[in-house]
């Protein structure tokens, strides 16, 4: 096995140490590859030593501007940090440069949506729930996005869309809960929902606020 293969062989068992050893020995062997820069900042970043993955992401870019992985991974830092500007133009990078994961396209979107671009951020939302299909928390997201944009049919079908994928899942019953009262006159349907989220997690207090706020007003 080469020392990248032995690296990667030592994060997946979780040993950081040794990986360490092994993707130093692999850019030392070729330090003008970017792999061995990325798979080190990517391990960086697993023991939460952010400076340093830093460096290492951005070393791999000067090495071939069109890394893609190296831009992705740059990108997670940076939400991670809450420099969602800078994120989302490096998950644009990674994208351009063709890393066309779901994963890419949903960390865009976040960051956009995060940005308060919601509507700049639902075609990369859409993208990533058809990449990824039976993933529940991007196709939750798809729905919600569409939710925030009142685009209350698509975001209905949506939600049943998470059902599908798990009935138990009390985020997507609150949010046909909350759709369905302030979208239609169906009241009883929002009610269902709801109750359906409370039940299936008793400390969702906004669930239950909604819940007997309609209650009240019937």
């Amino acid at each position: 096995m080469t020392e990248m293969e032995l690296g990667i062989q030592a994060v997946q068992e979780k040993d950081y140490e040794k990986a360490a050893i092994h993707f130093n020995q692999a850019i030392e062997d070729a330090p003008n590859d970017p792999i061995g820069y990325i798979n080190f900042g990517n391990l960086l970043a697993r023991m939460n030593e952010i400076e340093r993955a830093e460096r290492f992401f951005q070393k791999a870019i000067t090495l071939d501007e069109s890394a893609a992985t190296a831009y992705y991974g740059l990108a997670n830092l940076y939400f991670e940090s809450e420099r969602l500007e800078e994120a989302a133009k490096l998950y644009e990078k990674a994208i351009r440069y063709e890393l066309k994961s779901a994963d890419a396209y949903y960390m865009l979107a976040r960051s956009l949506d995060n940005l308060g671009s919601t509507k700049l951020a639902l075609p990369y939302y859409q993208r990533a729930a058809e990449l990824e299909k039976k993933d529940i928390q991007i196709q939750l997201s798809f729905g919600i996005c569409l939710a925030t944009l009142e685009m209350f049919e698509e975001a209905k079908e949506q939600f049943f869309v998470v059902l599908a994928l798990d009935e138990n899942n009390a985020d997507a019953h609150y949010n046909l809960g909350v759709l369905y009262a302030v979208s239609t006159e169906d009241i009883e349907s929002a009610k269902h929902h709801l109750h359906q989220a409370v039940t299936l997690q008793p400390n969702f207090d906004q669930a239950r606020y909604v819940y007997d706020m309609l209650s009240m007003k019937q």
